[in-house]
């Protein structure tokens, strides 16, 4: 039994699935469980992200699951992982990578950046994108948003803000491409250098992840 750790939110469990299929579809045979994980950003919606105590929130709890042998191997967006690992563990695979460019999402006569509305409200919860829409446009107002996908949109429908910005690999992934107003050029927004990652024990999983290498 191979066991897979990932947090509870349709976007992680989307991930999460497309690694259990890849290893499903080299190995037939294989028997494969996914397990939810609740992290301290699950439990706590509402506490800042910024400061440095709160490095590895999205991920400890499944960490210490992957350490203790509950798990055998976790999916994680490239974004949500500490600048370093325990030593115990490692990035097994780095799969192919979806749309890197960050996306827009505004009313639907938005489709530029420029196109925003004087001090229009953006919400974000990364400090890159902050620094980066801000540096386009110092007149706009950035701030921060928190919540699954599905929730970040509802607030954006009600009027909460007047733009977000999301991963166009995620809304891919849900099936969501359709709301994007715009997908920023590199030369606007430069993204992470990567979105999804599959932290292991070193050699628990070694063929697992060769295969996931050529997927």
């Amino acid at each position: 039994m191979l066991i897979i750790g990932t947090r509870g939110s349709k976007l992680a469990l989307t991930q999460a699935s497309w690694v259990r299929d890849q290893i499903q579809r080299r190995f037939p045979e294989a028997a494969l469980e996914m397990r939810i994980i609740k992290t301290t950003a699950d439990r706590d919606q509402l506490m800042p992200l910024r400061s440095a105590s709160r490095r590895g929130v999205f991920v400890k709890e499944i960490e210490e699951a992957l350490i203790a042998g509950e798990i055998d191997l976790a999916v994680h967006s490239a974004k949500d992982l500490p600048s370093n690992l325990p030593d115990s563990l490692e990035i097994s695979v780095i799969p192919e990578r979806e749309d890197a460019r960050d996306a827009l999402l505004s009313a639907p006569e938005i489709t530029l950046v420029r196109q925003l509305p004087q001090g229009a409200l953006v919400g974000t919860g990364s400090v890159r994108r902050q620094a980066q829409v801000l540096a386009l446009r110092p007149d706009l107002r950035v701030t921060d948003i928190r919540g699954n996908v599905d929730t970040r949109l509802e607030k954006l429908r009600a009027g909460q803000y007047a733009a977000i910005i999301l991963a166009c690999a995620g809304l891919n992934r849900l099936g969501l491409s359709g709301r994007i107003s715009t997908r920023l050029d590199f030369s606007e927004m430069l993204p992470l250098p990567g979105r999804e990652r599959s932290p292991s024990k070193p050699g628990k999983t070694m063929r697992v992840s060769a295969a996931l290498s050529r997927s």
